[in-house]
């Protein structure tokens, strides 16, 4: 029973590892989203954007974000947020492909 344990662990440590990491391009996927669904709603109101989509992104994701307000225009403000997705914990470095969030809000500023 020994050796099939050792035998195994490898296995069962790989696929926690991949789980955890589909956990966290998940929640890339969510902070992303919500990130610039902020943006959307504080660009809408005249509020600041940027400002807005990194208020609740932490750490390794605040620090690799890239906001892109590109105000109104037919009536909605469109905001687009692009995270990194860390590699097993945040800080570690980060896989090499990006996770974009995209929202629109309904113009309510002043006229421009």
């Amino acid at each position: 029973m020994a050796v099939e344990f050792v035998g195994m662990l490898p296995l069962i440590l790989l696929t926690l590892v991949l789980l955890w990491q589909c956990v966290l391009i998940g929640y890339t996927y969510t902070l992303a989203g919500n990130a610039a669904d902020e943006a959307a709603r504080a660009g809408a109101v005249d509020g600041d954007c940027r400002a807005a989509a990194l208020r609740h992104l932490d750490g390794a994701w605040k620090a690799k974000a890239a906001p892109d307000c590109s105000g109104p225009s037919g009536g909605m403000y469109r905001a687009r947020v692009t995270l990194k997705v860390p590699v097993l914990f945040p800080g570690a470095g980060s896989i090499p492909w990006d996770v974009v969030g995209e929202a629109a809000a309904v113009w309510e500023g002043g006229p421009r």
